[in-house]
């Protein structure tokens, strides 16, 4: 599942962008779209970057 993440914000990043379009042309408001879009493109790059993350030994 964790190798699977990454690449299904990927693809929530894209229907983002989709809708953003859609705000663009007055369709859908853009108070809507701006923020899904945000948190779609920082959750795709923060699963992309924080995957092989080394947290140290733990002690025990």
């Amino acid at each position: 599942m964790k190798e699977l993440l990454p690449f299904i914000f990927l693809m929530l990043t894209i229907v983002a962008a989709f809708m953003n379009l859609l705000g663009l042309m007055q369709l859908i408001p853009l108070y809507i779209t701006l923020p899904m879009l945000f948190i779609s493109i920082y959750l795709t790059i923060y699963t992309f970057t924080h995957r092989n993350v080394y947290r140290g030994r733990t002690r025990g």
